[in-house]
């Protein structure tokens, strides 16, 4: 879609966004989806499975966290690397379900205008099959600026990207969950060809029952 940065610049520069460096990309694209989805922030990340975890993390979540019996795969498996127990619970669903008791949010399969559920932590995907198909990628929406601070520096190692690497301190361990700014930018493309009202890509009856693979018995 683009070839390098300098078209990707002269195409924001085009819409009276201002891009000086390849992060403001990001920073553009993040922007767009709150505005559109309702929230106050967004934070990029690489994944939606790994906005989850982040989420968890962040929350310092533990114990058991229930997910409806018809979900994706990834979902258990990052409920349980992040230190919890998924339990699987037979619940009729549609774009949308909270990782019960946190305000958690698996919104991998809608993208639509005004989704944000409010004061959560709403996670969506940017997969080659979801809505708004930037081949992969996902972000959290939130209300929570101390959340967007700590998401943003766990995304990229730790760092704090207001400084320059070498002098950069590194206040906690991070992981390597960024967007980069070549998918930001397929993102903004596509937004902006996309309707305001999208139906949702998923639910319960889009995925099969997989509360019993043997997979999960030990944990």
């Amino acid at each position: 879609m683009f070839i390098d940065y300098a078209q990707i610049k002269n195409y924001l520069e085009e819409r009276s966004y201002t891009v000086n460096d390849p992060w403001d990309v990001v920073q553009i694209f993040e922007e767009k989806v709150a505005a559109y989805s309702g929230s106050k922030y967004a934070v990029s990340v690489d994944n939606c499975t790994n906005a989850l975890f982040l989420c968890l993390k962040y929350l310092k979540a533990s114990g058991e966290i229930e997910i409806p019996k018809n979900t994706y795969i990834s979902v258990p498996q990052t409920i349980i690397h992040a230190g919890c127990r998924p339990k699987f619970v037979d619940m009729e669903w549609s774009g949308a379900y909270k990782l019960q008791p946190y305000n958690i949010i698996d919104g991998a399969t809608r993208f639509t205008k005004g989704m944000y559920v409010n004061d959560s932590y709403h996670c969506l995907s940017f997969h080659a099959k979801k809505t708004l198909n930037i081949s992969k990628g996902g972000m959290i929406l939130t209300n929570d600026y101390e959340s967007v601070k700590w998401f943003k520096k766990a995304r990229y190692e730790g760092r704090d990207t207001s400084v320059l690497y070498s002098e950069d301190k590194l206040g906690f361990l991070g992981w390597n969950m960024y967007m980069p700014p070549e998918q930001a930018a397929v993102g903004i493309v596509k937004f902006d060809k996309l309707p305001e009202n999208n139906p949702d890509c998923g639910g319960n009856l889009k995925y099969h029952d997989i509360s019993n693979l043997d997979v999960w018995r030990n944990f």
